[in-house]
């Protein structure tokens, strides 16, 4: 399929979030779509995709005129979208969130699930997806749910995915196997649209990219381009491509875990004697495969888990056993790792998420009533001060962009002195400039000798932010290691070797201090 966009503009009201967008993606081509948080890239697809109606401007789909009075339009001329938050129902079987929308029938109206079984069964073995149609979705990896909806689209026979964001939470064992996918479906003649902040990904598998600014094309580059380049593009300046610092040896212990053991539901424990500590002054950056104990530690270190034993202590006071509120007021700062649901509650104003760690407490709050004024010029200094894209304090956190919400909850953590400060993917979803200035906050916490836990899967944004690294595998510490330790060494702990044998199985294959060619951008956006 070859789509043209001519010039598109959508407006809300005064707010112009696209401007006259002209864009070309030709049959078979991966066609990039970069730019900041709130840039109009999600706008601008919803708008392809009929979710929005364009205020002006027209799309082409092999030269002739359409228009989408919905997705169900959009689905019938060959457009599927592949969402930032899947759009799946978590207690239906894969083979009937397929068939949603698109139901096939047997005589008197039955729903024909055979069909759509066998559907998902040939595209599966087609692309090597390996999902089993009668899988119910909730109990499927993030990984396969994305593969879930892909095969959606290509039920449905689309010439043209849009995959928003699609790497945001997935591992780097699983953004390979995607990049390989789109390669496939790029080979059989998909043309596919790709958005991502991820410019080491962006280079792999791009024909062409087209950077938005603000609701308008402000460039076109080549994956050629160096990624210096495509950054400053993308923020309209110069972006610092390493944070150029010298790692922390750190002061004194500040947090010590000892034999930390959390069991699930069904009696597995899913972290196992878990000891680690961290110093004042020290960021202790936790890596491993999603699903391997990271959440289970946070969790447990925040009071959200039952059935824990072992213990934590900070500054020699014991948190096994208190409630999260006692744990945040003990000036614990936690960025949890699904900030929709956990950041931030979407039908509050963006000023109130700005004050739900404190809400009860002065300035924000005095005689139990709280206090409007200070609330309204605390969102605006925030708003300013970590380059919040909204048009108003008072609109909801659900109408911003996925890493605008990412900022809030970060503005607001930082808003108060901290004992600890905890923050799970702290920049998933958040564009190269908001990385570099959060990464630079995050060190800044940790300047005033703040004990600092940062768990992430992004191994760049590990290795850049880590004075030391801890890996689990299997709810166990696979080893301590440097925070300059390469990425081929982290990968074989987090696929389960020891510290030492990850070490001796990269020297032997000249690995160990392997560097890329090219500067690496934060958070592993290179």
């Amino acid at each position: 399929m070859k789509l043209e966009l001519k010039g598109i503009t959508k407006a809300f009201g005064d707010f112009v979030a696209n401007d006259g967008i002209d864009l070309v993606v030709d049959e078979g081509k991966v066609h990039t779509l970069l730019g900041e948080n709130g840039a109009g890239k999600s706008t601008l697809m919803n708008v392809l995709y009929g979710l929005y109606e364009p205020t002006a401007g027209e799309i082409l789909v092999n030269g002739a005129p359409v228009h989408f009075r919905g997705p169900g339009d959009a689905m019938a001329a060959g457009i599927g979208m592949v969402h930032q938050h899947f759009m799946l129902v978590p207690v239906f079987t894969v083979a009937e969130n397929v068939a949603l929308g698109d139901e096939r029938t047997k005589a008197a109206g039955i729903l024909d699930l055979d069909k759509t079984r066998q559907a998902i069964r040939e595209i599966s073995e087609k692309y090597g997806f390996h999902v089993d149609p009668d899988a119910l979705v909730e109990e499927l990896p993030v990984g396969v749910q994305q593969r879930v909806e892909i095969i959606k689209a290509l039920v449905r026979k689309a010439d043209l995915l849009i995959l928003d964001e699609p790497t945001a939470v997935l591992t780097p064992k699983e953004t390979d196997e995607l990049m390989d996918i789109i390669r496939q479906l790029k080979a059989d003649g998909t043309s596919i649209i790709f958005i991502s902040h991820k410019l080491r990904e962006v280079k792999a598998i791009s024909d062409d990219i087209t950077v938005i600014r603000r609701g308008k094309v402000v460039g076109n580059a080549d994956p050629t381009a160096d990624a210096m380049e495509l950054a400053s593009l993308m923020v309209g300046r110069a972006v610092d491509l390493s944070l150029g610092r010298q790692h922390s040896d750190g002061s004194d212990v500040a947090l010590e875990i000892r034999d930390l053991t959390v069991i699930d539901d069904l009696g597995v424990p899913t972290l196992d004697h878990v000891s680690l500590d961290v110093k004042r002054g020290e960021i202790l950056a936790v890596a491993g495969v999603q699903g391997n104990g990271q959440t289970e530690l946070v969790e447990a270190i925040m009071g959200l888990t039952e059935r824990t034993t072992g213990s934590i202590r900070l500054d020699g006071r014991e948190l096994l056993g208190r409630s999260t509120k006692e744990i945040i007021n003990s000036g614990v700062g936690y960025v949890p790792e699904d900030r929709s649901t956990d950041g931030v509650i979407g039908d509050f104003t963006i000023a109130d998420n700005l004050v739900l760690n404190r809400y009860d407490r002065a300035p924000v709050a005095k005689g139990g009533s709280l206090q409007p004024k200070f609330i309204a010029e605390n969102a605006d200094a925030k708003i300013e001060e970590f380059d919040i894209r909204t048009q108003s304090a008072m609109h909801t956190a659900s109408q911003l962009s996925g890493g605008n919400q990412q900022k809030v909850v970060l503005a607001r953590e930082f808003s108060r002195d901290l004992s600890l400060f905890i923050a799970a993917q702290p920049t998933r979803g958040v564009d190269v400039g908001s990385i570099e200035f959060l990464h630079r906050r995050i060190l800044a916490e940790r300047d005033k000798d703040v004990p600092v836990v940062v768990v992430s899967t992004e191994l760049d944004e590990v290795a850049e932010l880590g004075d030391r690294i801890a890996v689990l595998f299997h709810g166990k510490v696979m080893g301590l290691v440097p925070g300059n330790t390469s990425r081929d060494v982290l990968g074989l702990m987090m696929a389960g070797s020891t510290a030492e044998e990850a070490f001796a199985e990269a020297e032997a294959a000249n690995l160990a201090t392997k560097e890329d060619d090219e500067p690496q951008l934060p958070g592993g956006i290179a």
